[in-house]
């Protein structure tokens, strides 16, 4: 983990690093931490950079003691984004999460390129109920309030399939410092954005959990109706947290969610795509090299590419760019190609392959294609500054 201040306040965040990839945001639901993306993550390595962080009082961010906004909490995450030289993203994000999705629509539409909203609302609940929540952690603490709290989180089939879980995430609410719940729990009672969202023009991408009492389908549907063109999906068995509930199927379905054409076949891609995913794996500086070099002869020859190779192949999100990377390296090395290899052992690094699935590439050029062609592959890449000394 690392940490950012802003407004005075420090923040915990975690960042995947993967700079050549696509950027998501992740914002976690009130009284949990950037935790409940876990799973999601994992399961998203090598197809996106992936950037959490914690509310103020959660996990292991600073503490808020003053009234606080669902604009201040945009600011965090545009203090964050800058902070890591980010200038979009796409945001990912789940009840109060979802409420600084919407305040970055608001406030900060040009850092958002398309936007997934889990279990939130323009309005969640009412101000009298979050003021009375807010009151009651003041009086009785997280601590004695935790179990009940929880149980609105999860369906029924998780506490079935997962009681330790259940009982885990009980334990992580019980630690958040009780304050900055309660300055939260008052944000939501002041919070109000109908009628603010109608000028939205980037993509919506609404999730509601069948279960879910807090912020039912019918919330859901209410934002929706806010917004030109947004997307409403709903998912069984599932409460308010699906990160945590199902993130086999979220981690699935968020690619589809972000991008409706990969509901079905896709367009053929333009060069422009083309080029700007060249551009993002290999690096702007040895494109604009390439195409300067360029001649009479082989522009043509660049231009094939660059659609089809960067554009059909490489932008096709059926598989991950660590996994094209790990295919393109070992037919490169099977094939004595050492020019191209060389390229793609450096693109490699860039987009997130770890040591560990590139030996493992290796291994299996020596099996299938030989050793004297693995051998020589593993040379190039130590010159390229993979593996450490033993």
């Amino acid at each position: 983990m690392a940490f950012v201040e802003c407004n005075n306040r420090v923040i915990c965040y975690r960042d995947s690093g993967e700079s050549a990839l696509p950027v998501l945001l992740f914002a976690h639901p009130l009284g949990m931490s950037q935790d409940v993306w876990c799973d999601v993550i994992r399961a998203l390595h090598g197809r996106y950079r992936c950037i959490s962080w914690d509310l103020p009082g959660h996990g292991a961010s600073a503490p808020v003691n003053a009234p606080i906004s669902a604009r201040d909490l945009a600011d965090d995450a545009r203090a964050l984004l800058a902070g890591l030289e980010i200038e979009q993203c796409h945001f990912v994000g789940t009840s109060i999460g979802g409420v600084i999705g919407q305040g970055l629509l608001r406030e900060a539409p040009e850092l958002i390129q398309g936007v997934v909203l889990t279990n939130t609302g323009a309005v969640i609940g009412s101000p009298d109920a979050w003021q009375e929540r807010a009151a009651r952690v003041r009086r009785e603490g997280l601590g004695q309030l935790a179990g009940e709290l929880s149980q609105r989180w999860f369906d029924a089939a998780y506490k079935r399939s997962s009681p330790a879980g259940a009982t885990g995430w009980a334990h992580q609410l019980a630690r958040t410092d009780d304050e900055s719940y309660a300055r939260l729990s008052e944000l939501l009672a002041a919070t109000d954005f109908r009628g603010q969202l109608g000028a939205v023009d980037v993509h919506v991408q609404l999730v509601a959990g069948a279960g879910d009492p807090a912020t039912p389908v019918a919330t859901l549907q209410a934002l929706a109706d806010e917004m030109p063109d947004a997307r409403l999906d709903t998912l069984a068995d599932v409460a308010h947290v699906p990160s945590v509930e199902a993130p086999g199927v979220f981690a699935e379905r968020l690619p589809r969610w972000l991008d409706p054409e990969t509901r079905g076949r896709r367009a053929p891609c333009t060069y422009d795509e083309g080029l700007d995913t060249r551009k993002s794996v290999l690096g702007a500086e040895h494109v604009e090299r390439a195409s300067k070099s360029a001649t009479t002869l082989d522009a043509p020859f660049q231009e094939l590419i660059t659609r089809f190779a960067w554009g059909e192949l490489w932008s096709n999100p059926d598989l991950s760019r660590s996994q094209r990377s790990l295919i393109t390296v070992a037919v490169l090395a099977a094939l004595g190609r050492d020019g191209e290899l060389v390229l793609h052992l450096k693109t490699a690094k860039r987009i997130g392959v770890t040591e560990p699935e590139l030996r493992q590439a290796l291994m299996h050029v020596a099996i299938y294609a030989g050793v004297p062609a693995a051998n020589h592959a593993f040379k190039l890449a130590r010159e390229q500054g993979w593996g450490d000394a033993l």
